[in-house]
């Protein structure tokens, strides 16, 4: 009986980043680079006015007052776009608007609010440096800096400084395209009204979710009953065309297990019964070169499952290191026992420390009333997985432990009782 963390480096000494490619910026959003993006131009490209107001020469507003201002002639108007404006002549200014082009000659930039915005001569009423409300060329990015490092997540921030170093198509990762099917011939699709000993399809959803919140693309199979010829030709219809296959059910040793029946021997498939609770009996390997998760059928033990060995495969394959639910150390607050020889993951909430540092200020983690492989209301209301290592069968009241957070709302909460990112780490 192969352990979690046995399984789990048998899947990530299996899976690889996606094939790296060019693609257009808006199609980079949400992947991760696949190498590092270099300036090809400045940022800004050229002098430009970071206000609206006049151009000038600081040293002949010097002096300039409210009781006895400057009056300079406004020789010319300058506009944001593209051209070259006339050099400023001495003892001049001109009217210049915000992100256009500085002319040669002015060293600062007086705002509106300092003038008595006049539009053949200006009264200026205060003093400018040299300088001033001025961006100058390369201020931002030099050409040839590095802009992005590879692995970088892209988001809005990084989509606007790809654009502004006019890198068109960056080097991604792209995503990975994760197809989802849950076998059974009791499930049918939500909204639809239930016949006696038929189930709502609960897993492809959670998982299909799942997939989406680890940054893939979803694609979901519906109604795969328990026939092996079905269950063929929904799996192998879908694997050319996607990076990973996720199925739920039919992974045990039930009469009906049809993914069991199918895969038996196809690629490098194996099923196993990993010393775990809940989600023991699991199956991965490669079919024609593509991932396949087999994971078991409890919707409790497919999430929890998704969580230990999906998610950090997928971190892999999207360029990322292969990082699982992040992992705190916590209290027991509640008394608990576990079988020996398996490791046992506990939906738990957390609560703050307790009164004057009772266990020395840590979260303290209470497991919540049902803990059934089949109850999805506990997982959730879960905060957390409390992590019972193989070697433990009871954990008293006190009891230091990891836990893995399920959701970024546990962050918060966390934040609150003065917890800091720090504090967490990734579980790999």
């Amino acid at each position: 009986m192969p352990t979690v963390d046995e399984h789990t480096a048998r899947i990530l000494a299996a899976v690889a980043p996606t094939r790296p490619r060019r693609v257009d910026l808006a199609q980079a959003h949400g992947c991760v680079l696949a190498a590092n993006v270099r300036a090809t131009v400045a940022v800004p490209s050229f002098d430009n006015s970071a206000m609206d107001g006049y151009a000038v020469r600081a040293a002949e507003i010097a002096e300039a007052s409210a009781q006895e201002p400057v009056v300079l002639p406004v020789e010319a108007d300058i506009p944001a776009g593209p051209g070259v404006p006339a050099p400023l002549r001495p003892g001049a200014a001109a009217r210049i608007m915000t992100g256009a082009p500085l002319p040669a000659g002015a060293d600062a930039v007086v705002q509106l609010e300092w003038t008595d915005e006049g539009s053949s001569s200006v009264a200026v009423y205060q003093a400018a440096r040299r300088g001033l409300h001025i961006r100058r060329a390369g201020e931002d990015v030099q050409p040839g800096a590095l802009v992005l490092p590879a692995e970088t997540v892209i988001g809005s921030a990084q989509i606007g400084l790809l654009a502004a170093v006019n890198v068109a198509r960056p080097p991604v990762h792209p995503r990975p395209r994760v197809a989802v099917l849950s076998t059974g011939s009791e499930l049918v699709e939500v909204g639809s009204p239930l016949r006696p000993g038929q189930i709502v399809d609960s897993n492809s959803h959670a998982i299909a979710a799942a997939v989406r919140e680890c940054g893939a693309s979803v694609r979901r199979l519906v109604g795969v009953s328990d026939d092996a010829d079905a269950f063929a030709k929904s799996f192998y219809g879908v694997l050319a065309e996607v990076d990973a296959v996720v199925t739920t059910g039919g992974v045990s040793v039930g009469a009906y297990d049809v993914v069991k029946e199918v895969l038996t021997g196809a690629g490098s498939i194996r099923f196993d019964q990993v010393a775990m609770q809940p989600g023991r009996p699991q199956g991965f390997g490669l079919v024609e070169g593509v991932p396949v998760f087999t994971l078991p059928g409890n919707p409790v033990s497919a999430l929890v499952s998704f969580d230990l060995f999906v998610r950090p495969a997928l971190a892999r394959m999207r360029g990322l290191p292969a990082a699982g639910l992040p992992a705190i150390e916590v209290t027991v607050g509640t008394a608990l026992r576990s079988a020996p020889g398996r490791r046992s993951y506990v939906r738990v909430r957390l609560d703050g420390p307790g009164p004057h540092g009772r266990y020395d200020a840590v979260p303290v983690a209470h497991p919540v009333a049902a803990q059934g492989s089949h109850q999805l209301t506990s997982l959730a209301a879960a905060q957390a997985l409390l992590v019972l290592p193989e070697e433990l069968t009871e954990a008293p009241v006190g009891t230091r432990l990891t836990a893995l957070l399920l959701s970024a709302d546990s962050r918060s909460i966390l934040s609150g009782m003065g917890w800091t990112d720090a504090d967490v780490t990734d579980d790999r």
